[in-house]
């Protein structure tokens, strides 16, 4: 982000040209190509939108291998095939793929209504499942898939919530577990867009299917909509950085700018309440893509995790786009000459007073950036150098993988080494149920307790039969 500095351009260039040169303190990263019988055998089901953008990036993987395609339209299914290169097998029926006992693992990219029956044929199967978020879509499905899931211990099942891999997210993870930020209290998360201009809900439908098969998005029947489709990573980002799960939401949503038979809607507004009293709002429109992030460098999405002693802002990186993470100390309150800090004249004077002006934003040092005892002199300042760089504006730390590529890559290698992911079944399940009740809160205009969620579909769930 641009900030004023006192040191000129060319000293700025000469600066970080040596920054990055001295970066390089080891080897630099090689791909190795591993033997095919150390690779993961995948197929992929569900080669829409998301599963070519899925695709792309496991193309680039070495520890798995793709060896089967599957979708009910052909179309995306030859598109995927072509994307991940390797002439895999092509399927329209899952259940066919399923059988095939080439395949290891799964990876699953369906409309959501489909997420959970595919899931458990898969497990069924005896296939490692990666399934894309929201991991379930009804409240049975919830309790179904923990049975079934737990019955089967010797395979993994992650789900899509890639911030789970980021580097930015991991880091302030842990400064909030050191209590840089005081006790954190409140967390603001948004996902705006302004769909008026492009509305990615809204495709275009060839001759030979409906707008239901295409825009699954737009319909109750099949989806989540904007909490399911958007909200449910940030719900996440909340739970696990407040360490819990809500206690109960509110909310309110409208179906009041896009009309296009849509039963969705195209805003919503929710307060997730935790048990220390700690709070997530949260707000995804359609009409409009700022976001009061980042000197507004970025739109659409992005959190604002507060503490008493500091905030950060923070948002995940796309392929175009680099992660941020910004760290802001808590200014010191305004001292007032001569009163008595502990009479009510001195707060109520104090709130009127002027509060002080904001302190700059900090950048979020990953591990490399922070100085140990252990750092060699060399090491070290250059650690100091980077800091340096960082405030001044000059440089900005960067992830160096993209969070997707991480979570893709981690799936493959927590089945070798039969590891529990980090965004495991339980992650997964929570994060569906916040979903689902923030979406019967809005559809009741009630409040929600999480509670409920334990006796819901429960009559619908089937026993799992022993293996």
């Amino acid at each position: 982000m641009s900030q004023k500095h006192d040191l000129t351009r060319r000293d700025a260039s000469k600066l970080a040209v040596a920054a990055a040169a001295l970066t390089i303190t080891g080897a630099p990263f090689i791909s190795k190509v591993k033997a095919a019988n150390n690779t993961v055998q995948y197929g992929f089901i569900g080669t829409g939108s998301r599963g070519q953008y899925l695709l792309q990036h496991l193309k680039g993987l070495d520890n798995g291998t793709c060896v089967a395609v599957c979708d009910v339209y052909e179309p995306n299914m030859r598109k995927g095939a072509e994307l991940i290169g390797n002439k895999p097998k092509q399927f329209k029926d899952y259940r066919e793929l399923l059988a095939d006992k080439s395949v290891d693992a799964v990876l699953i990219a369906t409309p959501l209504y489909m997420h959970f029956p595919v899931t458990k044929d898969a497990l069924d199967a005896g296939k490692h499942v990666f399934c894309e978020k929201s991991l379930v879509f009804k409240p049975e499905e919830i309790h179904a898939l923990r049975a079934l899931s737990n019955s089967k211990p010797k395979q993994t099942l992650q789900v899509g919530l890639q911030r789970r891999y980021s580097k930015f997210y991991q880091t302030a993870k842990q400064m909030i577990d050191k209590g840089m930020l005081g006790t954190v209290t409140h967390i603001r998360g948004q996902w705006h867009r302004n769909t008026f201009a492009k509305d990615p809900w809204n495709k275009p439908l060839p001759k030979d299917r409906t707008d239901k098969d295409v825009n699954w998005r737009k319909y109750r029947e099949y989806s989540g909509g904007l909490t399911a489709e958007l909200a449910s990573h940030q719900i996440d980002v909340a739970d696990w950085m407040f360490g819990a799960q809500p206690e109960y939401v509110v909310g309110v949503g409208g179906t009041d700018y896009i009309k296009d038979g849509r039963d969705i809607f195209d805003n919503i507004q929710l307060i997730f309440k935790y048990p220390k009293g700690q709070k997530l709002h949260y707000t995804s429109i359609t009409t409009n893509r700022h976001c009061p992030l980042f000197n507004a460098e970025r739109t659409e999405f992005g959190e604002c995790i507060m503490g008493t002693q500091g905030t950060i802002h923070i948002t995940v990186g796309t392929d175009s786009e680099p992660a941020l993470g910004m760290w802001y100390m808590e200014p010191a309150l305004p001292k007032v000459e001569g009163a008595d800090k502990k009479s009510p004249t001195f707060q109520a004077s104090s709130s009127l007073a002027s509060t002080g002006k904001g302190g700059k934003a900090l950048p979020i040092l990953f591990e490399k950036d922070t100085v140990t005892g252990n750092d060699s002199f060399v090491d070290r300042e250059m650690k100091f150098a980077r800091q340096w760089l960082y405030r001044k504006g000059v440089l900005v730390p960067e992830e160096d993988r993209n969070p997707v590529d991480i979570e893709l890559e981690s799936f493959f290698n927590d089945i070798k080494a039969n590891t529990k992911p980090k965004s495991d079944l339980e992650v997964g399940l929570h994060d569906s149920a916040a979903v689902m009740l923030a979406n019967r809160c809005m559809y009741e205009e009630r409040k929600v307790l999480f509670s409920e969620i334990d006796n819901m579909g429960k009559a619908e769930a089937k026993p799992v039969k022993k293996a």
